[in-house]
C-alpha cells in the first residue's frame, strides 16, 4: 500500500482524525483538513495549538482516513515535517504554506495576498506526514 491508493479516500473525506503524544505520553487528537503535497498529507495549524507543540518535542504522529460512512479507512504513522518561521526562510514558509491550500483545497485562492498576511498575523505552520507505515480496512 501507497499513499497513492488513498486518492478514491481523500476524494470523499478530506478531514482527518491526527494524533501526537502529549509530554505525558499520552496521544492529543484532533480533526483537521488535509490534502496531498508530493508523497505527504499536509494541513497547516497555529503556533499556539498543542499539535505543534507535541510535534517539536515529538515528531511521531498518525492520522486516520475514513469514508463518510466510516466503512473503509486507512492509518498512516511516521514523523510530522513541521514547517514554519523556526526552520524555514519566508519564501519556502509561504510557498509551502500555498501548497497546502492547494492541495487541500483543490483551487487557487481568490487573493494571495491576503492569505499570506492572515497565514503570517496567525503564525500558521505546515504540516507533513509522509508515512513510514500505513495499513488500510476496505482499501
Amino acid at each position: 500500500m501507497n499513499i497513492d491508493d488513498l486518492t478514491p479516500l481523500l476524494a470523499q473525506n478530506q478531514v482527518v482524525n491526527f494524533s501526537t503524544y502529549r509530554r505525558d505520553g499520552r496521544q492529543q487528537m484532533s480533526l483537521v483538513t488535509v490534502g496531498r503535497v508530493g508523497d505527504a498529507l499536509a494541513f497547516t495549524t497555529r503556533q499556539r495549538n498543542a499539535k505543534y507543540a507535541n510535534l517539536l518535542r515529538d515528531p511521531r504522529c498518525a492520522m486516520m482516513v475514513m469514508s463518510p460512512d466510516l466503512r473503509v479507512y486507512a492509518v498512516l504513522d511516521g514523523d510530522a515535517q513541521v514547517v514554519g518561521a523556526h526552520n524555514s526562510d519566508a519564501d519556502t514558509l509561504r510557498a509551502t504554506l500555498r501548497d497546502v491550500y492547494r492541495a487541500s483545497a483543490g483551487k487557487e485562492h481568490p487573493n494571495w495576498d491576503e492569505y499570506d498576511a492572515v497565514m503570517a498575523e496567525q503564525k500558521r505552520v505546515a504540516i507533513l506526514l509522509a508515512p513510514t507505515r500505513m495499513y488500510a480496512h476496505g482499501l
